[in-house]
């Protein structure tokens, strides 16, 4: 079992810049990716950012050049660092780490409002 904390979310107007942080507890030794996701009102969730735990990242071409995902395994921490917010930005943002062999977990998600 996995469990995870976001936090950082909040209300920024667009333009601006929130870092989203992910806590990780639990069983960790066999997590080989986590990633942010978001889901916007009446839309699917989609995937945001992923860190390979070999320290590739992929990123999607709608945030590639403003978000930057990033990881502290000493802390088990996994951070999303957004910049140049758009109003198309707003969702909520999920956490999630895949585990070897198939399981997957997520966290309760937070707001990000951008306002334009």
């Amino acid at each position: 079992q996995v469990q995870l904390v976001e936090s950082g979310g909040g209300l920024v107007q667009a333009g601006g810049s929130l870092r989203l942080s992910c806590a990780a507890s639990g069983s960790m030794l066999n997590i080989y990716n986590m990633g942010w996701y978001r889901q916007a009102p009446g839309k699917q969730r989609e995937l945001v950012a992923v860190h390979i735990s070999s320290g590739s990242t992929n990123y999607a071409d709608s945030v590639k050049g403003r978000f930057t995902i990033s990881k502290d395994n000493a802390k088990n921490t996994l951070y999303l660092q957004m910049n140049s917010l758009k109003s198309e930005d707003t969702a909520v943002y999920y956490c999630n780490a895949r585990v070897l062999p198939y399981s997957s977990y997520w966290g309760q998600g937070t707001q990000v409002t951008v306002s334009s």
